[in-house]
């Protein structure tokens, strides 16, 4: 098989086309215990939180091998309730109807409310969906993958922020798989309690992992929740705080690719330099 450097350009939303010097990142071989890739866990979960407009007092970054469905899963298997629980999922896409297949897995109790695949997220219908109904969790997806439709999701963010019997009680999961690190996202205006994105995206790394931007006092009340001791959260994160380490084997070359992609990132304008690219 012929794979001459630049021989094809890649319009596909992730993997995509990735840099010469991302590439050349992935040459070094270094162990999971090493100082340097501790150090550099760190650095991706701290630079993770500044493009998300997320306090680090009150959010936090956890890494998840895998693809970005895999952090997904992770998220709905860790910070949904086995009892007493049940989410509206918001709809345009494949993407979105994976979701509702995950919660079919996990038996998670959902309802489900759906617009076209060429249609945008209507806010009112939502709003009187919200109305009429509780929700422990809302989820939504930023960018649905399939056809490129952007939903609002700041706007969506203040229906569930003043959803249920009191303010921000009622849990908010946007899949921003693909629109973080090129569309400008705030964590905090949009009142979002997980964002989940992957390495081979807007910030365009290679794939090997995915990552989940969470509010830490919504997440320390997951412990035992989840379906699942691969893709419980809780552990993830509460490993990674206490050694700075992954709990298994971590993708040592995607996470050095990856510090390389953010550097680019930032040398390019940070997310509106990429966006205006």
């Amino acid at each position: 098989m012929d794979t001459k450097e630049n021989d094809s350009k890649l319009f596909t939303p992730g993997p995509l086309t990735t840099s010469l010097t991302v590439k050349q990142a992935m040459l070094h071989d270094l162990g999971s215990r090493d100082t340097i890739f501790i150090n550099i866990i760190s650095y991706i979960r701290e630079k993770l939180l500044e493009l998300a407009d997320a306090s680090p007092d009150e959010y936090t970054t956890v890494l998840v091998p895998g693809s970005g469905t895999y952090a997904v899963e992770a998220t709905f298997s860790t910070s949904v309730p086995r009892q007493d629980a049940k989410i509206l999922i918001i709809e345009n896409g494949a993407y979105g109807q994976r979701i509702i297949k995950i919660c079919q897995a996990l038996n998670i109790l959902y309802d489900v409310i759906s617009f076209g695949e060429t249609e945008r997220v209507q806010i009112d219908l939502v709003a009187n969906k919200l109305k009429l109904n509780t929700y422990t969790h809302v989820a939504i997806i930023h960018c649905e993958t399939t056809s490129g439709i952007l939903n609002p999701i700041e706007e969506i963010g203040q229906l569930v922020y003043d959803h249920g019997t009191t303010k921000d009680s009622t849990v908010y999961i946007v899949d921003s798989m693909s629109g973080f690190g090129a569309i400008p996202v705030s964590l905090r205006n949009g009142h979002i309690t997980y964002l989940i994105s992957s390495s081979n995206k807007c910030i365009e790394g290679v794939p090997g992992f995915a990552f989940v931007i969470s509010k830490r006092k919504h997440l320390l009340t997951c412990q035992g929740q989840a379906r699942s001791l691969v893709l419980d959260l809780y552990d993830q994160y509460t490993y990674m705080e206490q050694s700075k380490q992954f709990r298994f084997t971590p993708p040592t070359h995607t996470m050095l690719a990856f510090k390389r992609a953010l550097d680019e990132l930032e040398q390019e304008g940070g997310v509106q330099g990429r966006a205006r690219r």
